[in-house]
């Protein structure tokens, strides 16, 4: 029978810097994740590795001990990515991060006159307060990859009789041109 793979012993610091990253907002996704298969198997030291990585969201058995063999050789640099072949980022982490905390801030406690935030909405705010223009892609992209989600609204105008019965007189008369003419022309 295989050797159950254990977390080495951790410092002070390493342990706060893993309770920081599991608590973070602004720390990229795959960063939180990672750092919560630690959390998870210093929490319990019993935990076997593949559980861990199952309790912070991967479906792979494989996973939760890759990443402990990866934190067990390489301390807190083990949770970051590789560098990847193909085209550099255009834009750094540190920018992606910055558009992710005001994406998950509320507009209105910015100082903005709306409550919730539309793409172009938040293209702009980004621009006025980084002063970096990111396209619709890229900002469909980064808060998809950090398992953000537009909702969609809904507005109970559409199908309003079905929702108010009394909604056309409460509405009065619709204008049309060509039905009616303004006072004293004609």
């Amino acid at each position: 029978m295989p050797r159950r793979l254990r977390l080495r012993e951790l410092t002070e610091d390493e342990k706060r810097a893993i309770a920081r990253i599991v608590g973070s907002r602004t720390e990229p996704v795959r960063r939180v994740q990672r750092a919560r298969i630690i959390q998870a198997m210093l929490d319990d030291p019993s935990m076997p590795a593949a559980k861990a990585g199952s309790l912070a969201g991967y479906r792979s058995n494989f996973a939760g001990p890759y990443w402990v063999k990866r934190f067990n050789a390489r301390g807190l640099a083990g949770l970051e990515d590789e560098a990847r072949s193909g085209r550099p980022r255009v834009h750094s982490e540190k920018v992606r991060s910055a558009l992710i905390d005001l994406a998950t801030t509320k507009p209105d406690s910015l100082g903005y006159p709306f409550k919730l935030w539309t793409l172009e909405r938040l293209q702009t705010a980004f621009k006025e307060r980084v002063g970096v223009h990111l396209s619709d892609s890229t900002i469909w992209t980064w808060l998809d990859e950090e398992g953000l989600r537009w909702k969609r609204q809904q507005s109970w105008f559409h199908e309003a009789e079905k929702h108010d019965p009394e909604f056309v007189e409460k509405r009065g008369a619709l204008f049309t041109p060509t039905s009616s003419r303004r006072p004293g022309h004609g």
